[in-house]
Order: structure tokens, then C-alpha cells, then sequence
């Protein structure tokens, strides 16, 4: 297997994970160009971390994570890989750490929902990526009320996924990858297909295990973080099932 192909630095890989939500206006400040010329040149400096703050949604995480692990910066590689992969960082994180952090942000805005995100703490979440699009967004409470294809399509191209690379040319991957699929009452993990993404700044090759977060390519990952990532998108997917979960209203991106 290829060696991954981490940066050394923790915001150009919060930039290569960050960037595909943000261009399409999900999340982030309104400044998606910049984001990307951080990513292509493998530049870091004072702005691109004050483009990563504008992340309502991730930034806190990072916080959270580096917190709970005695790191001051939390756009150090490894808090940065937590979050968007998974390491055994985020098992180091208190509940009542989680709760309170949780509790500042989505308390008043949850109103009635708020019982349910500590229902999914409880449960065994923690400040992945894919717990906030399985258990914070709106998209699985739409499709239990009858809305499938969009909310579906929303929920499989903003989790963080993993394929394998077949062949690339031209700045687009086709990669081997398993859809989030719909049953009426749960979400699973379908059989692989071939899909397309670019991958316009890593340069992945045949056979590699990539990340991919929408239709871009952010990271090759290595065997630890492949499984990785698979452990913590199960942990969700089991705690989004799991019997009475609904959904909660759009918070942040």
C-alpha cells in the first residue's frame, strides 16, 4: 500500500478535508477560493488558520479533541486526523466533557431534540466527523419522514467515506466505494460501485485506499487509518439506528 500522504501541516489537512463542503456553500466562511489555493500551493499561514476558525461545525470539535488530549493547537495533525478519520484521540474524550461542549452549542437551538443528543453520547458517540452528519444534521430525520433521495444523497457524500482507487487521469480518481443505502427504517452500507472524484491536490494511484468527503479525494490513507475510519463511521451508523432515533433541526455546518 502507498505511504499515506499526509501534510506535515494540520491546517493543509484540514483544508483538503474542509474545502469540497465549503465550496458548495454547506459550511465555513464565504471564501472557498482561498481555501483551495491553501490546498494546491501546501501553504500555511495566519489566514488559512483564520479561514479553519470560520467552521462552526468543525472548529469546536477540534477544540474539544485537542482539550481532552492536552494539546494546545487544534489544528495539530493528529487532532485534525480525529476528527475527520478517527485515532484513538477521541476515545480519550469525557462524556461530560462532550455533553457540556454539546450543551453550549445546540441546547437552545435543539429545543426539544436536545434529550437525543445526549441519548447519542450516551450511546457511545464522539466528535467525529460522522457523528455530526448522522446525529446532528437533519437529513436522517427527513428520511424517516418520507423524504429519500436528496437527504440520502446529502448524507453519503458528507460523510467521510473510504474507496479504493482503480485508475486516475486528468485530475479525477475512479474509485471503488460502498453508498449509503436506505431500507425505510435504517441506514447500511451498500455493495461497492465505481464513482468519480477529483483529486485535483493528492495524487493517489491504483489500488491506494483514499478518504473522500463529497466528490474530492482528501487523504490516502494508510492501513491504521483505513481501519479507522471504518470503526468510527459503524460507531455512528449504529448510534443514527439505533430503535426511537429521529432527527433533529439543520444547527450548523
Amino acid at each position: 500500500m502507498t505511504p499515506p500522504l499526509w501534510p506535515d501541516s494540520g491546517p493543509l489537512l484540514f483544508a483538503r478535508f474542509a474545502y469540497p463542503p465549503n465550496a458548495l456553500g454547506y459550511c465555513g466562511p464565504d471564501d472557498s477560493a482561498a481555501l483551495l489555493d491553501y490546498a494546491t500551493a501546501g501553504v500555511e499561514d495566519p489566514g488559512l488558520r483564520q479561514l479553519a476558525r470560520g467552521f462552526e461545525g468543525a472548529w469546536p470539535y477540534l477544540e474539544l479533541i485537542a482539550a481532552a488530549n492536552h494539546i494546545d493547537d487544534p489544528l495539530d495533525a493528529r487532532v485534525v486526523e480525529a476528527y475527520w478519520i478517527g485515532n484513538p484521540m477521541l476515545g480519550r474524550m469525557p462524556i461530560a466533557l462532550l455533553g457540556n461542549s454539546l450543551d453550549d452549542r445546540f441546547r437552545r437551538i435543539a429545543s426539544h431534540h436536545w434529550n437525543e443528543i445526549i441519548e447519542c453520547v450516551c450511546q457511545g458517540s464522539v466528535p467525529h466527523h460522522n457523528f455530526h452528519v448522522f446525529s446532528i444534521y437533519p437529513w436522517v430525520g427527513m428520511l424517516r419522514g418520507g423524504l429519500v433521495d436528496q437527504p440520502l444523497r446529502v448524507l453519503d457524500r458528507c460523510r467521510v467515506r473510504w474507496g479504493q482507487v482503480i485508475s486516475v487521469e486528468d485530475g479525477v480518481a475512479i474509485v471503488r466505494a460502498s453508498p449509503l443505502n436506505w431500507d425505510g427504517a435504517r441506514l447500511f452500507l451498500g455493495a461497492p460501485m465505481l464513482e468519480a472524484a477529483a483529486c485535483p491536490v493528492i495524487g493517489p494511484r491504483p489500488h491506494d485506499w483514499v478518504a473522500l468527503h463529497w466528490d474530492w479525494v482528501s487523504a490516502v490513507l494508510s492501513t491504521r487509518q483505513l481501519h479507522s475510519l471504518q470503526e468510527y463511521t459503524a460507531r455512528e451508523l449504529a448510534v443514527a439506528n439505533r430503535p426511537g432515533a429521529t432527527a433533529l433541526a439543520r444547527l450548523t455546518g
